[in-house]
């Protein structure tokens, strides 16, 4: 696994010696995740600070649901819904915290309130203030591939070139960034499991993630409890089955080490705990070729 060095303001992180793992927080009231149940922020900054407690290296707040179909949120509604959770976690936490969001007047708030990385499922092509802003706070970013738009994207996705389609598409948007002055050690790529993709392009994405190395950027992955995971593991006669269940969680964990396994640099999760354990033992397994075992002082 390639190493890669990030420092910024207060914060440092080096990614390739460990999995990294970012704990998801959505500040929304129609998560397919969890149901709203983090809505109120109190409940949001416990859940995140539960997060950090099980190991969290980052911590992703996110007010906008981005599951497939949704509806738009408002930039004002956002911006309430995140900001006193930020503001309130800032101090209570030292891992940096990172906002969930494709709107730069969302992202400058945040930063503002002590966020430290934006993370953008629109590869800051939606609103083009974002890499400016970006650039000038010097912050790091993570940019995700995204075939349409929420609303859209899962309406009969399609490639000619899976891997070509998505690795140009975040060379490119790696490329506008720094043009605006990101610097492009701060650039993080998301291959956007789930946005845009058929369950098929997803197990594919996975399989094959050691194909994005040619793109010499930190790659994070985002399987938690999609619905490719539900899909494959719901009984015959139901349509979907709770993205919580035990069940999903552990095909979450299952897509997670083969992620790591073929060579994701950070995993993007709900269940930090699980997540952990689970990385824990792959970076072991992956050290274990005669090079310095990672977790060599740990008895």
């Amino acid at each position: 696994m390639t190493p890669y060095q990030l420092k910024w303001g207060p914060h440092q992180l080096t990614i390739g010696q460990r999995t990294l793992v970012m704990g998801i927080v959505n500040v929304t009231p129609d998560s397919f995740s969890d149901g709203g149940r983090f809505f109120d922020a109190a409940d949001a900054v416990a859940r995140a600070e539960q997060l950090v407690a099980d190991g969290a290296d980052l911590i992703d707040i996110g007010g906008e649901s981005t599951r497939p179909y949704a509806e738009e949120v408002s930039t004002a509604e956002e911006i309430r819904r995140v900001i006193p959770v930020i503001e309130d976690l800032i101090k209570r936490v030292t891992v940096p915290i990172s906002i969930d969001t494709t709107k730069s007047e969302v992202a400058r708030r945040a930063i503002e309130a002590g966020a430290a990385v934006i993370n953008d499922i629109g590869a800051m092509r939606f609103d083009p203030r974002m890499p400016h802003l970006a650039a000038d706070c010097g912050v790091p970013v993570i940019l995700m591939h995204m075939q349409g738009s929420p609303r859209t994207m899962q309406m009969n996705p399609h490639y000619d070139d899976l891997f070509g389609e998505i690795s140009a598409f975040l060379k490119q948007a790696r490329d506008q960034v720094v043009r605006c002055g990101v610097q492009p050690e701060k650039v993080i790529l998301d291959p956007g499991i789930g946005f845009g993709k058929t369950s098929e392009h997803n197990l594919m994405l996975i399989r094959d993630l050691k194909r994005f190395r040619t793109l010499d950027s930190p790659i994070m992955m985002g399987t938690s409890r999609k619905a490719f995971i539900r899909k494959i593991l719901k009984p015959d006669h139901l349509d979907d089955i709770q993205a919580d269940l035990t069940l999903v969680e552990t095909g979450t964990q299952a897509t997670v080490a083969a992620a790591v396994l073929n060579g994701a640099h950070m995993v993007r999760v709900h269940n930090v705990a699980a997540t952990k354990a689970t990385v824990k033992i792959i970076d072991a397994i992956k050290a274990a070729s005669g090079a310095p075992a990672i977790y060599a002082n740990e008895k």
